[in-house]
């Protein structure tokens, strides 16, 4: 039988998480808006997807002692289709998005604010993801390890976006913001159509 402590854990970690999350989605979607940069605004809407699937999961742990296996098996399968149909409209949005900004040369301006976001959640998305690996392990979550892959993917987006900023930046390639968002829906439909296989 598990203990109580890896849950409050889960609990903690979640909570963190679901903050840090709101943060990245204001100043992502924000300071996307301002600079014309999808990369940004991509990077925002992937926080709101994690919101989704953090409050999702925050819920699950709350109420795993009170609930059979079997009914939180179901929340996590919910949770996990949820999450990856979200994923799969947001690769939708970048295509479309994407290809129209490559058709009209229109590029992102500068943004140092998103950019400092970016630095800050390339640090933190991978030490979530391991605290929350280990966690999942304890308590037997599928949904949580899950969880702690879009904090990967999180973190391959906050990269994408520093090098796309930096490309914009140094070398005025007006085109790096569009081609390096269309690179990230490779890893948005491989997250997203796992979810919702679930």
């Amino acid at each position: 039988m598990v203990t109580p402590k890896p849950y409050f854990q889960g609990i903690m970690v979640e909570i963190f998480s679901l903050a840090w999350m709101v943060l990245e989605f204001l100043i992502g979607c924000w300071s996307g808006i301002q600079a014309h940069s999808l990369l940004l605004i991509a990077f925002g809407l992937d926080s709101l997807l994690e919101i989704i699937s953090g409050g999702a999961l925050l819920w699950r742990l709350l109420v795993s002692t009170r609930l059979s296996a079997g009914a939180i098996a179901k929340v996590e399968r919910q949770a996990s289709r949820i999450v990856g149909w979200c994923l799969m409209a947001l690769a939708v949005y970048i295509i479309v998005t994407s290809g129209y900004n490559l058709l009209t040369h229109q590029g992102a301006e500068r943004s140092l604010l998103g950019t400092l976001m970016a630095l800050a959640s390339l640090i933190c998305m991978p030490i979530l993801m391991v605290i929350k690996l280990r966690i999942a392990e304890q308590i037997d979550s599928a949904a949580l390890k899950e969880d702690a892959m879009c904090n990967l993917t999180c973190a391959y987006t906050a990269g994408a976006v520093l090098v796309g900023n930096l490309l914009t930046i140094w070398q005025g390639w007006w085109w790096s913001d569009s081609i390096f968002s269309l690179l990230l829906v490779i890893l948005i439909v491989k997250e997203g159509l796992e979810g919702i296989r679930a």
